[in-house]
């Protein structure tokens, strides 16, 4: 469900933009309006990625999205975490205690503070990145990692979408700790 009407009447866009999983995302549908946005986003995304190691974007994008509230965000990246990296316990722990290492802490620490106060980061901030090895092109790909998901985020949270009902699938501690803001829409 959203707070605006998009069109549903499009099925070439709807099917280009099946999950593996076999459904549509809520989020698709909210594009249908836009289909020209939808794509340069996914554009974006890639090239942001594609730069990055994924466990590092992912970590930078559960960050960003979990400091603005995004469940539909944190549930998607919290559950790619959680089925390539690390057990569900360990990626519901991320959303609110810093992980160990003291790179994804920075690295985290970091995205948080692009997608909350960007206007505030510091050289102090970078700085401190680059302590723990990161090279100014690794910290110029957690700011767009994160900046991106302002984007998207905000997009999906303004317009009321909300997350897939089949983040439902997901270990209950493991939803519970990620949904962050909106609620999962209804299995069904």
């Amino acid at each position: 469900m959203t707070f605006i009407r998009t069109p549903s009447t499009d099925e070439d866009f709807f099917e280009q933009n099946r999950v593996a999983a076999g459904y549509v995302p809520n989020y698709v549908g909210t594009f249908a309006a836009r289909p020209a946005v939808y794509e340069a986003w996914k554009q974006l995304n890639t090239a942001i990625r594609s730069s990055m190691d994924l466990r590092r974007y992912e970590l930078a994008t559960l960050a960003a999205a979990a400091a603005l509230r995004s469940s539909y965000c944190s549930l998607a990246h919290g559950k790619v975490l959680a089925e390539k990296f690390y057990s569900p316990d360990e990626v519901a722990a991320l959303v609110s205690t810093p992980p160990a290492d003291p790179v994804d802490r920075a690295v985290m620490a970091f995205a948080r503070k692009v997608a909350l106060a960007a206007d505030r980061v510091t050289q102090a901030d970078v700085d401190e990145l680059r302590g723990v090895g990161l090279s100014d092109d690794d910290v110029l790909d957690v700011a767009l990692a994160a900046a991106a998901r302002c984007f998207f985020s905000k997009t999906l949270d303004a317009t009321g979408t909300a997350p897939d009902a089949a983040f439902h699938s997901l270990p209950t501690q493991l939803r519970e700790a990620l949904t962050v803001g909106r609620a999962v829409d209804a299995p069904g």
